[in-house]
């Protein structure tokens, strides 16, 4: 007796320090975010190691690009009414159940436009105007949606419909929704994508190519964004407006007050000194330079960055011929 109580606290220890089963190891345990690809909800969704009855399913899934969240009590009846050895520990356990999905391109439903409008007499070279055009969300995976039209309605001589856009997919509710536009001629365009300072050296990120109606583009507007990049804006625009090629110039080789290399030539002499450009100036563009050697203005051309050619000094301003008074008859 007295041995066996000597025992007692060293397989009490034994005990307290034998492993617990691991998660993982054939211990179900709720999934902290559950991404499900199809319409329905299944055991194996919520749970980890669900055993044979993984495959069950519970209920309808969220809709493409939606979520919901299943709290630790309605766990643990869904765990009790499985057969599932899972009871909750803190009570704030939870699984956020979540349905990938991606907005329906405007491109696929104009395709299906398209086509209808054609069989009803719309030019199919024209392209469609959907102003206001809000996506629906579509499952991100598995087949395509289908997508068709009821309702259509065209008129020819104002060139605007109206229609009732039906998407189908698999696991998902059929969805209706109203589309309103014009069939029309579109032009693109290059817009800036902000408000943008005239004197400014036009990048990449300050212009993107959109598409507008051809009544509503000038003539003359740039239509790359790799032909303007790089070009000096002469005038301010707006975000959103579509930039005028004739608002463009080349970029200054010289910047007003930059230091300049003035060249002087003269017949077997050529002298090199030290100047400031007066002005801005594109290669071979006549500007103003003060020669720091001498502290004389003249006049230069812009051979490349921080190079120019003196031309000679400033014309001298003409003198004005006061009016001359008519004679008393």
């Amino acid at each position: 007796m007295r041995r066996a109580a000597a025992l007692a606290p060293a397989l009490a220890l034994l005990l307290l320090a034998a492993p617990l089963p691991a998660r993982g190891q054939g211990v179900p345990q709720p999934r902290p975010l559950a991404l499900v690809e199809g319409g329905t909800v299944t055991l194996g969704d919520l749970f980890e190691e669900a055993g044979p009855r993984a495959g069950q399913p519970l209920g309808p899934a969220p809709a493409p690009g939606r979520r919901f969240v299943v709290e630790a009590s309605q766990l643990a009846v869904i765990a009790r009414d499985y057969g599932l050895g899972w009871t909750p520990l803190a009570g704030d356990e939870r699984v956020v159940v979540e349905r990938p999905g991606r907005p329906l391109a405007l491109e696929e439903v104009e395709a299906v436009l398209r086509a209808e409008l054609a069989t009803r007499g719309a030019d199919p070279s024209l392209d469609i105007d959907l102003p206001g055009y809000q996506p629906p969300m579509v499952p991100a995976g598995g087949e395509a949606p289908r997508l068709a039209l009821e309702a259509v309605e065209y008129d020819a001589a104002g060139q605007r419909f109206a229609a009732t856009l039906v998407v189908l997919a698999d696991g998902m509710a059929t969805l209706r929704q109203r589309l309103a536009g014009r069939v029309l001629a579109m032009r693109g365009v290059v817009v800036a994508t902000r408000p943008l300072r005239a004197g400014e050296v036009l990048s990449a990120r300050d212009l993107r190519p959109q598409r507008l109606p051809a009544e509503k583009v000038r003539p003359g507007m740039a239509e790359r964004v790799e032909a303007v990049a790089g070009l000096r804006l002469e005038r301010a625009l707006r975000a959103g407006q579509p930039v005028p090629l004739a608002d463009l110039a080349p970029p200054p080789a010289l910047r007003k007050d930059a230091p300049v290399l003035l060249l002087h030539d003269a017949p077997g002499l050529s002298i090199t000194v030290q100047g400031r450009a007066l002005e801005d100036g594109a290669p071979g563009a006549t500007i103003t330079v003060l020669n720091l050697a001498t502290g004389a203005t003249v006049l230069a051309e812009v051979l490349g960055p921080d190079r120019a050619r003196a031309l000679g000094p400033l014309p001298a301003p003409t003198a004005a011929v006061p009016p001359r008074r008519a004679a008393w008859p």
